[in-house]
């Protein structure tokens, strides 16, 4: 994953511009019937039920939008929350809080709903030795939020983005010639550009496995598409020389499974691309 700093950075960006988009040349709707010295106060109600997140994002939109505004916190990121709850109160100007109401329901629901979907992953998971993995299947423009949210909610992140790790997928290797021929270009490659990059190469039959294998260097191994059986083949094939990772249509019934079969990580994409939004709510009070 990349730097704290450019993590920040990110989610910098990601306000700036979101405000951008949905506030333009002003909130014409706030600024025609809200005086400009009224002073309100809301809080975020709890609809649904799931795992909360979003919370410290939302205070970073409020400190962007409005420094003067002031926040009570009550349910911190990562909790569990039912219908009728009440995650935080904002209070100042009204037309700060309603400037940033949109941004901060769209994020922390969206959020929200990942931390829950993954939480019940790792939940599945619970006593084995599997991680489970976001991916790269995320919406664009906010990546940072939604690897944030599975964080939250107790899972790991993958590469943030093509820069910050090599992951050879099929495409790659057959264009390349090859298994053996793509992780060596690679290794000249990063020490030509003097990168110090993980390298991950994906295998599509136990025979690949056994060819990435004759390589040094391998970071881990993405053992993708595989059944159970071959899994565990795939597992006990590589005993430990690096790490490991199911991938391809692993859902929630067949997870538990693949982690039985030994791999350390499982990714799937749904836990960024398939999900509903929490229900959430800010109300003037």
């Amino acid at each position: 994953m990349i730097s704290k700093e450019q993590f920040e950075k990110e989610i910098d960006l990601i306000i700036e511009n979101a405000i951008r988009e949905d506030v333009g040349s002003g909130d014409h709707s706030s600024l025609a019937c809200i005086p400009a010295e009224a002073k309100g106060k809301a809080k975020l109600l709890v609809k649904d039920k799931g795992i909360l997140a979003g919370v410290d994002f939302a205070l970073q939109v409020f400190e962007y939008v409005d420094p003067n505004l002031k926040i009570d916190g009550l349910i911190k990121d990562g909790k569990a929350i039912e219908r009728g709850d009440i995650a935080f109160y904002v209070e100042g100007s009204s037309q700060s809080i309603l400037k940033a109401e949109r941004l901060v329901l769209n994020a922390m629901q969206r959020m929200s709903a990942i931390a829950t979907k993954t939480n019940i992953f790792v939940r599945k998971l619970e006593g084995t030795n599997t991680k489970i993995l976001d991916t790269r299947k995320t919406t664009p423009g906010i990546r940072a939020l939604e690897k944030w949210a599975v964080k939250i909610g107790g899972g790991e992140n993958h590469r943030f983005a093509l820069y910050d790790m090599v992951m050879l997928k099929d495409n790659h290797i057959d264009f390349a010639g090859g298994i053996t021929k793509a992780i060596n270009k690679t290794k000249d490659y990063l020490k030509a550009n003097q990168l110090d990059l993980k390298i991950i190469v994906e295998a599509r039959n136990l025979k690949e496995i056994e060819e990435i294998l004759e390589s040094e260097g391998v970071y881990r191994i993405l053992i993708d598409n595989f059944n159970y059986e071959d899994t565990r083949q795939a597992v006990k094939l590589i005993n430990g020389k690096c790490l490991t990772e199911s991938s391809g249509g692993i859902t929630l019934d067949t997870a538990r499974k693949y982690a039985e079969c030994g791999v350390d990580y499982i990714s799937s994409g749904a836990l960024t691309h398939s999900v509903y939004n929490l229900d959430l709510s800010l109300k003037a009070i």
